[in-house]
């Protein structure tokens, strides 16, 4: 089965693999096997395996800021609101302290995925049994309002890096619901291109990362090749060149832009053309790393192939001493060919042996 953006499905979770390889360990294998007729059926069976993994291990806990009014003195005395409790003739202290708790966001982003997944009109009823048996373990997490969450609270380290994936994941899902007005149950929306390409992006990337180690793949930044002392200008205005995937080889350099849109090229006067933003963009990129003019840096601008009928396929060109080129990758095919076609554009650009 396809998106409606004609992709594989199973290709979203072989991308989803490279950018968290988590997904390549024992538990999540069967998920591998299976098709799925629904991207957010997937989703479903990912965390499903996930979550049921984390419950296993034990819910990750974290301290918790609690307030609460006790005939004990714990923590530190809120002294304000224990005057006012006075006033009101009761003897209670007004406590502040910190409880290791499973109640943390990590959880609670947790338990609202499911719970939505659950009410989704549009979820197999196979995954929502295994999710409703799933929930009961998050009763001590309180269901929270997704508009609520505060995405960039989330740090992973040692003690929580099994949540990376589950927390991406429900990021998808939650991003995509909408309420409905009729029963309260919930749809599932699209996969935007917005998620999409911020998949695609890290998707390339760990790719290189694991075949191709001699080409040193890295999404590094790219400073302003500026011709004056920085400390005089205006650079504090200037955007910021994150790179999405940089590959490097000796003194030669090939920067990747990866894109994801439902029509990657336009239309101007009946003739399809590339994006003018993304040649600039790709342009900038280039010239800026390559300060010292020697032609050794490339760019390549790599759309992701939907069902738009017209897509790039343009061989490299020189502009301004630097080669600048753009295709399609195809994504709607058996993964084995992914893997051929992303090892072509490294040969290609750097004339070494295929693996």
């Amino acid at each position: 089965m396809t998106t409606d953006k004609g992709i594989f499905i199973q290709n979203i979770y072989y991308m989803l693999s490279y950018a968290f390889q988590i997904l390549k360990q024992e538990d999540y294998k069967q998920v591998a096997g299976e098709k799925f007729d629904k991207i957010h059926d997937l989703f479903a069976a990912i965390l499903e395996k996930g979550i049921s993994r984390q419950v296993k291990q034990g819910l990750y806990r974290e301290y918790v800021p609690m307030q609460e009014n006790l005939s004990v003195m714990r923590g530190k005395l809120n002294v304000n609101d224990t005057i006012a409790i006075r006033v009101q003739n009761r003897q209670q202290l007004a406590c502040e302290y910190d409880e290791f708790s499973e109640d943390n966001l990590y959880n609670q982003i947790l338990k609202v995925t499911i719970h939505r997944l659950i009410h989704a009109n549009d979820v197999a009823t196979a995954q929502k049994q295994k999710l409703k048996k799933l929930i009961v373990f998050f009763d001590r997490v309180r269901l929270i309002q997704p508009n609520h969450i505060q995405w960039r609270r989330l740090i992973y380290q040692r003690s929580n890096r099994n949540y990376e994936l589950l927390l991406n994941i429900c990021y998808l899902v939650l991003n995509g619901m909408l309420q409905t007005t009729d029963d309260g149950s919930y749809k599932l929306l699209s996969f935007s291109d917005e998620h999409m390409e911020r998949l695609f992006e890290r998707f390339i990337l760990a790719y290189y990362k694991e075949h191709h180690k001699e080409l040193h793949p890295s999404a590094p930044q790219i400073e302003w090749n500026l011709s004056i002392d920085p400390d005089q200008t205006m650079i504090q205005f200037l955007p910021k060149m994150k790179t999405d995937i940089v590959l490097t080889k000796g003194d030669k350099a090939l920067i990747i832009d990866a894109k994801y849109y439902s029509k990657s090229m336009i239309e101007n006067y009946d003739k399809a053309t590339l994006r003018s933003a993304h040649l600039y963009q790709i342009f900038a990129y280039v010239k800026n790393l390559d300060k010292e003019n020697t032609g050794n840096v490339s760019g390549l601008l790599l759309y992701a192939k939907t069902e738009d009928e017209v897509f790039p396929e343009v061989e490299p060109f020189v502009i301004g001493g630097n080669s600048i080129g753009a295709r399609a990758l195809d994504l709607n095919q058996d993964f084995p060919a992914i893997k051929l076609q992303l090892d072509a554009i490294a040969g290609s650009y750097f004339k070494h042996k295929q693996p």
